[in-house]
């Protein structure tokens, strides 16, 4: 048994290149990260990171907050809430990335963004990696993964939370494959991230829900073990898991709303009604490219579950089950499924191809080609690992930071041009109304609201945005009524004095509006138009 693990030993070191070599030279890993960060604030896929207008509002917010020294607590957007409790729970999102926009402007936010989702791709490969899966396999199941999160690739603080999650389940799993008081001491960098996590974004619920999955399994298999040692060692494993939970919760009490944070999060996604009407949270529709590729990972992680002879553990399977509800119960949480999935499929797969090997019921032209695969994806991984210095990434950054710092330009070509997309969001009729001197509130769809809060607050104010949170059931309900014509369609415009509307052209609502004799058509382009109520309702009327 020595001689041969030397032998192997011996073997690996072979394969490695030179030390200087691994230092400089790009890895897989490396290379992924790079592509992507180019793609997202240069390339291709950089105008769908400003393609929902949200992080309008979130920039705006941090503005605010850096100007006052303090945390918002009461809306200031809005003419229709204005001074009511909001739970700005993304505040640390909102402070830093105003500050970055002080400092850059939109290229700046996007390459922000860019960079985070870069690097969650990156670290999942690498991760896979580290967790027994051949690089080929691992790059499939990243690269659908990637396809399924562009359902969601804009820039807005979720994307912290695909960050957050992955590196949460690394240290929840790798403990418990783990032995001795290293994998134990690797549970105490979670409440360190929850402090972290609970102020960016509210995504934090499902390090809680990770959590409460590998507490029940490692409940459930100490009641299933015998007396002994690996007893004991469970016993040691629940108390910690235990006091890191209760721990993590009391961090997650360390932000400016305390524990109403949490009532007010439960209340929210425990509201039926909400979760039926708010898009990003109904079930996503199959015959999407993205939603395809989850239903590609899905297939996958049956085929590997069906292939393997050695099962995944109990606390994997709680996560492969959750991942896939989740999945299939609202579309945002797509992406997080897939990164979840992605983990635990890529080494199970790489586990079935190497049992398949010595499967006598294959034929013997199959168990060699196999091996020989396996051999060479085993070299392939090893050097991939060995690679240390990630100069390549580094340098990347760095490169966006200046040009970022230089109004997105790099000597006389400019690389990155981040700017709200006209043909989807109203960005000439805000100009327009800007230049005919505006000062009355308008009414306009939800998914607009923080575009306008960006290029109009704080001289206007918005009737709804999309912190559908905030505004709540009752309001959203009569707000749904009139964009989509159900009866008494214009209760909500009467009751709010609406005297001015921003509509997408040829919506339902422009059209009814247009054939009205109480409004006016003062503005139309491509992609909005403008109307005035002829006979202007007074507040109070």
């Amino acid at each position: 048994m020595d001689s041969n693990t030397a032998e192997i030993d011996t073997a690996s070191d072979r394969v490695l290149p030179p030390a200087w070599f691994r230092f400089l030279a790009p890895s897989v890993t490396d290379l992924i990260f790079v592509i992507l960060l180019f793609a997202m604030s240069s390339g291709a896929l950089a105008p769908r990171l400003l393609g929902d207008a949200s992080i309008g509002w979130h920039i705006r917010n941090g503005e605010q907050m850096l100007r006052t020294h303090s945390i918002t607590r009461t809306d200031p957007f809005s003419v229709t809430m204005a001074g009511h409790t909001w739970y700005a729970w993304e505040w640390l999102y909102d402070a830093k990335i105003a500050a970055i926009h002080h400092w850059m402007g939109l290229n700046g936010v996007v390459f922000f963004n860019a960079v985070i989702i870069a690097l969650t791709f990156a670290l999942t490969l690498r991760l896979c990696l580290q967790r027994g899966a051949d690089l080929p396999v691992a790059a499939l199941l990243l690269a659908l993964s990637l396809g399924v999160s562009m359902i969601h690739l804009f820039a807005r603080p979720h994307v912290l939370s695909w960050l957050f999650t992955v590196i949460w389940f690394q240290l929840l799993d790798s403990s418990e494959s783990g032995d001795g008081a290293e994998s134990r001491r690797r549970l105490w960098y979670l409440p360190a991230l929850m402090l972290l996590w609970v102020n960016v974004h509210g995504g934090f619920v499902l390090g809680f829900a990770l959590l409460g999955l590998y507490l029940l399994s490692a409940a459930v298999r100490y009641y299933r073990c015998p007396r002994g040692e690996e007893r004991r060692r469970l016993a040691q494993r629940l108390r910690t898991l235990g006091t890191v939970t209760v721990v993590s919760l009391a961090a997650s009490l360390i932000n400016p709303y305390g524990y109403e944070l949490h009532l007010h999060i439960y209340r929210y996604l425990t509201s039926r009604w909400l979760m039926n009407h708010i898009d990003e949270f109904l079930s996503p529709n199959f015959h999407g490219v993205a939603q395809q590729c989850f239903v590609a990972i899905l297939l996958i992680t049956i085929a590997a579950l069906a292939v393997a002879r050695s099962k995944p553990s109990l606390s994997r399977v709680f996560v492969l089950l959750l991942a896939t509800y989740s999945g299939l119960y609202a579309a945002r949480s797509l992406p997080v499924s897939s990164l979840l999935l992605t983990l635990i499929v890529a080494p199970l797969w790489t586990q079935g191809l190497t049992e398949a090997r010595d499967n006598p019921n294959l034929s013997l032209r199959l168990r060699a080609f196999l091996s020989r695969w396996r051999a060479f994806t085993g070299r392939v991984g090893q050097v991939e690992l060995g690679f240390r210095g990630h100069v390549w990434p580094v340098a990347a950054v760095f490169l966006g930071l200046m040009v970022c710092a230089h109004q997105g330009k790099l000597g006389s070509t400019q690389w990155i041009n981040a700017h709200f997309d006209p043909e989807h969001l109203p960005v000439q009729a805000a100009e327009a109304i800007v230049q005919r001197g505006l000062r009355e509130p308008i009414l306009a769809p939800d998914s607009w609201g923080g575009y306008l809060i960006y290029r109009l607050y704080p001289q206007y104010k918005v009737f709804v945005d999309d912190r559908h949170d905030f505004y709540g059931e009752d309001f959203l309900r009569d707000y749904l009524k009139t964009i989509r014509l159900t009866p008494e369609w214009d209760k909500f415009l009467n009751e709010k004095h609406v005297n001015w509307a921003l509509l997408p052209t040829g919506s339902s609502l422009a059209n009814m509006l247009e054939e009205t004799a109480q409004w006016n058509v003062v503005y139309r382009d491509g992609t909005a138009v403008l109307l005035e109520r002829k006979q202007l309702l007074a507040p109070g009327s």
